[in-house]
């Protein structure tokens, strides 16, 4: 569990890598951790397989947010839609309706790259 109030992650359909600050708007950023989501395996049923994907990128959306329970902003960067989706999770999830979001697309960086570009975002 983490007492970090401000929050960045990038992340895409398959991993996330999170970091967060104690303080808003202010001190450094530092690296909280990865997840890595589960890929669907091969299924004949088109509606199992969808059920399947959906509930792995919920388990996957809950994995992020459990590292982070105290985030007050958080801002999500990576590639995809995901991002997007993310944010919708967080705005239906009771304890995270009230997080102030906001959404950018990005390259896959390194972790070191992350922590720049979130002191850099503000």
């Amino acid at each position: 569990m983490s007492n970090h109030k401000q929050v960045g992650i990038w992340m895409d359909s398959t991993e996330a890598v999170i970091a967060g600050r104690e303080h808003l708007h202010q001190g450094d950023y530092e690296l909280i951790g990865h997840v890595a989501g589960e890929h669907a395996p091969a299924n004949s049923s088109e509606k199992t397989a969808n059920n399947h994907a959906k509930a792995l990128q919920v388990k996957f959306f809950k994995d992020i947010a459990s590292h982070v329970p105290n985030m007050v902003e958080v801002h999500v960067t990576g590639t995809g839609k995901v991002q997007e989706q993310f944010i919708n999770y967080l705005a239906e999830t009771a304890q995270f309706k009230n997080v102030k979001t906001s959404e950018s697309t990005s390259n896959k960086m390194s972790d070191e790259k992350l922590l720049e570009f979130l002191l850099g975002h503000k």
